[in-house]
């Protein structure tokens, strides 16, 4: 996302690598865009914590706080030396009115993170983790409106890191639940792609356990 977000420069902060930003059910009126660095989103389910996301320059996070009026939903740190831009209520408000373009972009923003994040934790609610591994590749199929839907076939330029890091699991766990699917002749594994061969299938087979929830 390309903004000139120079004129705001005295909102700028700086975060240390391992410095919480945010703890997860504390009150915030606060919210962020990256300008350099990784930030890392952690939440608690049940005794185990999850990272939810790992977030790159010209992403933001903490928006729930401005939108929802909401305690925060996740923890925030600081993996690297983290620059942001720090805005509350009355400077977002002064960044909208102030510059209509870039107030559309991140609206815009804002729509895909709401999207992102629920979708995200609706994966790390399953108790199955062969349904959050296919989970997974339905997110990736509900979020890339150009793929070939006249087919079940689906193939993604995604990695097996990729769906561990959206599954809160380990790379060998999925690699693991990955190969299964493979000897069932479910998918299969590319150094480049995944395919997952009837994607109707995952979908069934995923719905399945969520009503089990």
């Amino acid at each position: 996302m390309a903004m000139d977000l120079a004129a705001f420069g005295r909102f700028a902060r700086t975060f240390q690598p391992g410095e919480m930003i945010f703890s997860e059910f504390e009150p915030g009126d606060t919210f962020y865009l990256i300008q350099a660095g990784r930030v890392e989103l952690v939440k608690i389910l049940g005794d185990i914590e999850k990272t939810l996301d790992i977030l790159q320059p010209s992403e933001m996070f903490g928006e729930m706080a401005i939108l929802e009026n909401s305690p925060r939903s996740a923890t925030a740190i600081a993996l690297d030396t983290v620059k942001v831009l720090e805005f509350n209520r009355q400077n977002f408000e002064v960044l909208m009115l102030g510059n209509p373009q870039i107030a559309l972009k991140l609206l815009k923003m804002f729509t895909k993170r709401i999207y992102d994040s629920k979708r995200r934790f609706m994966i790390l609610t399953l108790d199955d983790d062969q349904a959050k591994v296919a989970d997974c590749f339905l997110m990736l199929d509900e979020s890339n409106p150009g793929l070939d839907r006249t087919t079940e076939r689906r193939e993604f330029k995604t990695s097996v890191d990729d769906v561990a890091h959206w599954a809160g699991m380990s790379v060998n766990q999925v690699r693991d639940i990955i190969n299964h699917f493979v000897t069932q002749r479910r998918m299969e594994l590319f150094s480049d792609k995944i395919v997952v061969k009837n994607i109707n299938d995952f979908s069934r087979f995923v719905a399945s356990r969520r009503k089990k929830l």
